[in-house]
């Protein structure tokens, strides 16, 4: 494996993002926001659809969410079907940089959200951090299957070799939660993503029955509970409505812009892993 020495935008954004960040450092995670997310979603909310009801948008992310569970990417067939463990391990490494800080980014979204949406929101992160319980915590989770592969479970050694693509999808909900003008792109965004989790997920839990490897609960774990998941968001966004209405516009953008920069990141964790012998 080569260590990647570069300290790109997005290497920066996301140590920016994980600091207590002087003045400097703040405008740089807003210039650097805004020219990897803001400026995107702008183009996307731009050219997003008309929905003239909720129940409109809610059928239109189904038929998203059925296109992509019947169209397994390449990537996603070469994660379930052909990676061999030396190139299983470097995928592992390269997702380190969210599997080991998992839902962390998405706390500042809670006291942007009125009452009930804010409350379903809550319910899924909790799970998310295994209900205080250490050996249900994602994050522990994954630390487990870092150590059985004999992988190091020092954060910054991943943030070093990451790839632009897989530090762009955790910049992506810090910018979301936090920053994003309305929470209604991350409603969008993260009722997509807790969703596509149910398919998505399939390769990398079939790669590690097929591989041997033991500590795959992070990946099974989340084919079940996501589940519970995607309705707790799709019940933030009705929420959300019923209490000052939601901006579809927004929702749909935040759901775009997800699912390219989720397919982005996967492409290339397994561009670097195909050049593993």
């Amino acid at each position: 494996m080569t260590t990647q020495l570069v300290d790109t935008e997005l290497r920066t954004l996301y140590r920016l993002n994980r600091s207590v960040p002087d003045i400097e450092g703040y405008r740089t995670i807003l210039a650097l926001e805004h020219k990897h997310f803001a400026t995107r979603a702008a183009g996307i909310e731009a050219d997003a659809p008309h929905f003239e009801t909720r129940g409109d948008l809610v059928r239109a992310l189904a038929d998203r969410l059925a296109q992509e569970e019947a169209n397994p990417s390449d990537s996603d067939r070469f994660i379930a079907e052909e990676a061999n463990l030396e190139q299983f391990k470097e995928i592992v490494s390269q997702f380190a940089v969210d599997g080991m800080i998992e839902s962390q980014s998405l706390l500042a979204i809670i006291p942007r959200l009125p009452g009930r949406s804010r409350m379903a929101v809550l319910r899924v992160l909790i799970d998310e951090f295994g209900c205080g319980n250490d050996e249900q915590e994602h994050a522990g989770l994954y630390t487990g299957l870092l150590a059985e592969l004999g992988l190091s479970t020092d954060l910054e050694h991943h943030v070093a070799r990451a790839e632009d693509g897989v530090l762009a999808f955790v910049g992506l909900f810090y910018w979301l939660a936090a920053r994003a003008p309305e929470p209604d792109y991350f409603l969008g965004a993260y009722s997509y993503f807790e969703s596509s989790v149910l398919y998505a997920f399939r390769s990398f839990a079939a790669a590690s029955k097929r591989l041997g490897v033991r500590h795959d609960r992070y990946y099974t774990e989340h084919l079940y509970i996501d589940a519970f998941h995607s309705k707790q968001m799709q019940a933030a966004i009705r929420d959300l409505d019923v209490e000052r209405g939601v901006d579809l516009r927004k929702v749909w953008t935040g759901v775009e812009l997800t699912s390219a920069i989720v397919a982005e990141a996967v492409d290339a964790v397994v561009a670097r892993a195909r050049r593993v012998r």
